[in-house]
């Protein structure tokens, strides 16, 4: 005759070696990034920075692919856009038409620049953010920056929309609104909604991203506002942000 309490016991072991056994797949799964550093500077300057998914399966081979082909849009100086640009390639034909300006104007001082620094601003089992910064210098009276927000789904490695992001998007844009305000309201000149939005009502920012403090908002320059303004940026906790969100990140 079977003891039921070692019966019991026995049930709730296997439970506790199977629930360890999970955990420690999904330690395993987690994806590990490793900076990648790309420095080109003979003749114009290229320094690209940016988190490398280590690894060959199919979900790090995905993310390395994006990140890579959305640094080599942001420098690509060919006339075609190109669907999936090579780093490597985009890099040299950045160089080479700097050579070929240098050749027609050999007396300016003027030196391009290609700057791209990248990191990974959250990871979660649900969520990997990563912010690409880039600044671009082909002369005028200044060079150009703009950052910009890659969340993929670790599952998958595939960008996710903010539609995937935000289940209340009517909600979160009224929060994001409310926390904008008072982000304008600590700065000298305050602008009505339509002077920043450019005859337009308020805005949600092309794209949001994550840390371990909350989501963060961020307004490139030319977005809104004015060149002066710069960029805008400010970060709303997870505990007001979370009823509005798809995922739920841990704070």
């Amino acid at each position: 005759m079977f003891n039921k309490p070692t019966i019991i016991m026995r049930k709730n072991w296997c439970v506790l070696l199977l629930t360890i056994g999970f955990l420690s797949c999904a330690v395993e799964a987690k994806l590990i990034f490793k900076e990648f550093y790309l420095s080109k500077t003979e003749n114009a300057i290229i320094e690209i920075n940016y988190p490398k998914a280590e690894g060959s399966d199919p979900v790090a081979q995905t993310i390395n692919t994006t990140i890579e082909s959305h640094i080599a849009k942001q420098i690509d100086m060919s006339e075609d856009t190109l669907v999936n640009p090579s780093l490597e390639i985009v890099v040299k034909q950045f160089d080479d038409e700097f050579i070929a300006f240098k050749k027609d104007f050999p007396a300016t001082a003027q030196k391009w620049e290609a700057l791209i620094d990248s990191e990974v601003t959250y990871e979660s089992n649900d969520l990997i953010s990563i912010a690409i910064n880039s600044y671009l210098d082909t002369g005028g009276a200044h060079g150009n920056s703009y950052i910009e927000f890659l969340n993929f789904d670790p599952t998958t490695g595939h960008v996710l929309k903010t539609s995937d992001l935000i289940r209340e998007l009517e909600g979160f844009t009224a929060l994001v609104e409310t926390y904008f305000l008072k982000e304008e309201a600590t700065k000298s000149e305050e602008e009505q909604i339509e002077d920043v939005f450019f005859g337009k009502g308020f805005q949600l920012p092309e794209s949001i991203g994550f840390s371990d403090d909350g989501v963060i908002i961020l307004y490139n320059t030319y977005e809104i506002a004015s060149y002066a303004q710069g960029i805008t940026e400010f970060t709303i906790p997870y505990e007001d942000a979370n009823p509005y969100l798809k995922i739920r990140p841990t704070y």
